[in-house]
């Protein structure tokens, strides 16, 4: 088949089953929302599925939202990196860098997005985790 020509993967517009899903992290660092406010931006290379879909990011706000929007995103930031080994202490600065190249197993679910339906991943689980609590 040649270059110029659509592909069968080209055509799928089946989104992923919502379930668990090995995962690498590719991208891991803090940026600044559009209204300058601190977060961390993390992009998973999610194993098993088409490649139109193998690439989910997720956010994790670190100011500017409320009080209980800050405890959630930071619990599931430390649920990330505890489901990638690393142990997270009081105090220590969050360096999301850490998580470059870990492997994890993710929960994902469908997610209408401007009319589209995307994967969002919703859990962290370490990669060897034999129980499954969902």
């Amino acid at each position: 088949m040649e270059a110029t020509q659509f592909l069968d993967s080209d055509l799928c517009e089946e989104v992923p089953s919502p379930g668990l899903y090995a995962s690498t992290i590719t991208t891991a660092r803090l940026r600044s929302s559009q209204s300058g406010n601190a977060m961390v931006h993390v992009v998973h290379a999610i194993e098993g599925v088409a490649p139109a879909y193998d690439r989910v990011s997720e956010y994790f706000v670190l100011e500017g939202a409320s009080a209980r929007g800050l405890a959630l995103s930071r619990r599931r930031l430390v649920e990330m990196f505890r489901a990638c080994g690393k142990a997270p202490a009081v105090g220590e600065e969050i360096a999301p860098a850490a998580l470059q190249g870990a492997r994890l197993r993710v929960k994902v679910e469908h997610e209408q997005f401007r009319g589209e339906l995307h994967l969002r991943v919703v859990a962290h689980l370490p990669l060897t985790d034999s129980v499954t609590p969902f």
